[in-house]
């Protein structure tokens, strides 16, 4: 797969020293859905400010398409959309006027079918004719994307786009990102939602304290990282482990009804029949059993804690 942003040994460090981006080097590929996640002041934002032209970097260089940021900032600007954490929208302007203008600040000639397109698409035609500061908070995050696309860009980047939005919206989105995919548009997302990773990625990248940990396929990652959960429901309530049962990482419920056993799916054994004998073995009897696969959030939590 083709990149089309590619981002090498990028630095950023800001006047008071505090050193935003370590060395980031990264390749996007063409007509994907990256996701970001890290916590926050992990350096998302920084990484996208400087990839869309707002932040100088302090040393590396970003091409988008082949286009330096920097040298031939104008054509790289040009194939990006972005829309931004902030709700920042010109309160007095109507929907229709805002998205026209944005598009116009590109020197993209009027094309009125083309705003009609996008504003059907984000279910805002019915909104054409309001006032900005007249909407909801979903419905403005919803102008910013239609804004970001108003130039027909062929990169997108959504810098937190649901934050503050509520679920049925925020899936109405998870649609409209979806089809822009399909339709050819690179979209780079950061987000605290774990599960908005998980639904709508092809990658995931981990950024911590302004270092990238990893970037993978989001099945591969879950795959590698990833550990089953089994989960045993016992016929009679223990007050604590019974000996002979140290050898097996389990957990017991509070309430003494429950065992939960971790296990990794890389290797050859699981240790799953081990432990059913071993508690057949201490007169353990459970009447149902259950296994989940670990989350990505989980996944997450787990490598930003072996980095800190």
């Amino acid at each position: 797969m083709q990149s089309v942003i590619s981002i090498k040994n990028l630095s950023k460090t800001y006047a008071d020293g505090f050193q935003a981006l370590k060395d980031v080097s990264l390749e996007i590929e063409d007509s994907e859905i990256l996701a970001l996640l890290g916590p926050n002041g992990a350096g998302k934002t920084t990484l996208i400010s400087i990839v869309c032209g707002l932040v100088n970097p302090s040393s590396g260089s970003v091409e988008v398409s082949g286009h330096d940021i920097i040298s031939d900032y104008r054509a790289a600007r040009e194939l990006i959309g972005l829309v931004p954490q902030e709700l920042t929208t010109d309160a007095f302007q109507t929907v229709w006027q805002t998205v026209s203008f944005t598009r116009g600040l590109f020197g993209k000639p009027a094309k009125p079918s083309y705003i009609e397109k996008i504003l059907r698409d984000l279910s805002l035609w019915d909104k054409k004719d309001n006032i900005l500061m007249t909407l909801s908070g979903g419905m403005k995050r919803r102008v910013l994307i239609a804004k970001a696309l108003s130039h027909e860009p062929r990169i997108l980047f959504l810098d937190e786009p649901t934050a503050g939005v509520d679920v049925e919206l925020r899936k109405d989105m998870w649609d409209v990102v979806r089809g822009l995919r399909a339709s050819g548009v690179t979209i780079i997302l950061t987000t605290h939602y774990i599960e908005e990773a998980e639904q709508m990625a092809d990658r995931i990248g981990i950024i911590n304290k302004g270092e990238l940990v990893l970037v993978a396929q989001k099945a591969e990652l879950m795959r590698k990282l990833g550990q089953k959960q089994l989960a045993l429901h016992l016929r009679e309530p223990l007050e604590r482990l019974p000996g002979g049962l140290d050898d097996y990482e389990l957990e017991l419920s509070s309430d003494g009804r429950e065992l939960t056993y971790l296990y990794s799916t890389q290797g050859k054994r699981t240790g799953v029949r081990g432990l059913l004998s071993a508690l057949q073995g201490a007169g353990v009897e459970f009447k149902d059993l259950d296994t989940k696969q670990r989350s990505l959030e989980d996944i997450f939590v787990t490598l930003v804690k072996e980095q800190s």
